[in-house]
């Protein structure tokens, strides 16, 4: 008999800005949750926040999520992608307007520079959209050689604010 799957945790990154974002997240981490492979252990608050990169565009919401997972890098990637084109997410510019982006920013015990797939992912330290709610329930989370909570004391946070209460928002969405 062979051994079960060992699950492990990634961070994913969720957001949009087109249609009812918050629904389409919320809709996804139902979707990973009932997998057999997946299980949803935290989530974030919600949050509002001002467009980055390309700023001429509508404010998104954004959350993070904590997973365990017995997916691959690879293969959860695929799910990511497979749920952001069920949501009706159109790649048409970089930085663009999305009805769904979930990006894996770590997962346990892998770090990548592929092509495909860099982990962590690359501009975490870069983005207050990322890392607020990632200190929500993991701020000691440690990008490159620091800590979330200090990558999030050297970027700007200006405009970013919580739309929800706690993390259970996308449990009561529907």
């Amino acid at each position: 008999m062979s051994p079960e799957p060992r699950f492990r945790r990634a961070n994913l990154g969720l957001g949009g800005n087109i249609g009812d974002p918050a629904a389409n997240m919320a809709a996804a981490l139902k979707l990973i949750e009932a997998r057999p492979d997946c299980r949803v252990a935290t989530v974030s608050r919600l949050y509002r926040t001002p467009p980055w990169g390309k700023t001429d565009q509508d404010w998104f919401f954004n959350a993070c999520a904590l997973i365990e997972t017995t997916l691959e890098p690879d293969a959860l990637l695929d799910l990511c992608l497979a749920l952001e084109k069920e949501m009706n997410r159109v790649r048409i510019e970089r930085w663009g307007p999305r009805t769904l982006d979930i990006d894996i920013l770590t997962y346990e015990g892998v770090t990548s520079d592929a092509e495909r797939l860099l982990l962590p992912h690359p501009r975490i330290a870069e983005r207050a959209f990322v890392l607020i709610p990632l200190c929500d329930y993991a701020p000691e989370t440690v990008i490159g050689t620091q800590s979330a909570r200090d990558l999030l004391t050297k970027v700007d946070a200006g405009g970013i604010e919580p739309v929800s209460e706690d993390g259970n928002w996308w449990q009561v969405r529907a």
